[in-house]
């Protein structure tokens, strides 16, 4: 039997897809894919992504945001070009967005900012939140902890930390851990977490054409492989594929307002 599984986190629209994006596609729906959704980066991928979105509207959803990564000098451009995005017609979410100090701390003033204005936008539109984390965990858990009354609502994508981070992302309601290949790294760390969670908190997610699952690590990710993880995650969590592909399904569903 192939489970329906919703793909929470895929850059199906990224360059890296152009040469066979329809096939990709087609594989990720045999393999039991239903749902695919699409973060944005910045202004430069939102034609892409809108483009895929039209072409394939069964299948593939949009997001609107500011990625981290492209918080820079003139930001606030960027921010503006969201906002009139979201003013302008209905997206899945807002993201991706958050804080990123894996390589460059220089703007982490603008990421905060940036981050501010999308968590204050995610409520304004009540819709989720997708939140990048990359070795700033604390910088950014401390400004979705100030933001939320209760209706913010959203995911930890790519989660990669520690029980203790997971338990405190748990603890403030709303929000699922988004789980991907980095579950089937030999030392990925997942291992000592997933174990100590319920299904009720987690989400599943390929992140492509980033982190591979085993054993496509360090190739091209896509949204396909996400059995993978969700077989891993099963036998961490001791339950059945079957079982967790329903629980994260539904999880999705409610998380992000799609149709069961």
């Amino acid at each position: 039997m192939i489970m329906k599984l919703i793909e929470t986190h895929a850059h199906l629209y990224s360059e890296q897809f152009k040469p066979d994006q329809a096939e990709a596609l087609h594989r990720a729906v045999a393999a039991g894919v239903g749902t695919i959704l699409m973060p944005n980066v910045d202004h430069s991928t939102i034609d892409a992504m809108l483009e895929l979105e039209a072409a394939a509207p069964e299948t593939c959803q949009a997001m609107m945001g500011l990625h981290p990564c492209s918080v820079g000098p003139g930001f606030e451009k960027e921010l503006q070009l969201v906002e009139g995005w979201l003013a302008q017609r209905p997206f899945v979410a807002v993201g991706e967005c958050g804080i990123d100090l894996y390589w460059d701390k220089t703007y982490l003033p603008q990421q905060q900012e940036a981050l501010r204005v999308q968590l204050a936008l995610a409520k304004q539109y009540d819709l989720p939140i997708v939140l990048h984390t990359r070795s700033a965990f604390e910088e950014a858990f401390e400004l979705v902890a100030e933001a939320q009354d209760g209706t913010l609502r959203g995911v930890f994508h790519c989660f990669s930390d520690g029980l203790a981070e997971a338990e405190r992302i748990i603890a403030l309601g709303g929000f699922k851990l988004g789980i991907g290949g980095v579950a089937t790294f030999k030392n990925g760390g997942l291992d000592k977490v997933l174990p100590h969670l319920d299904v009720a908190h987690l989400v599943l997610e390929t992140d492509c054409p980033y982190l591979a699952p085993v054993p496509y690590r360090g190739k091209r990710n896509e949204p396909a492989y996400l059995p993978l993880v969700l077989h891993r995650v099963a036998s961490l969590l001791g339950q059945s594929p079957e079982a967790v592909a329903e629980a994260t399904t539904r999880n999705a569903q409610a998380l992000f307002g799609l149709p069961s």
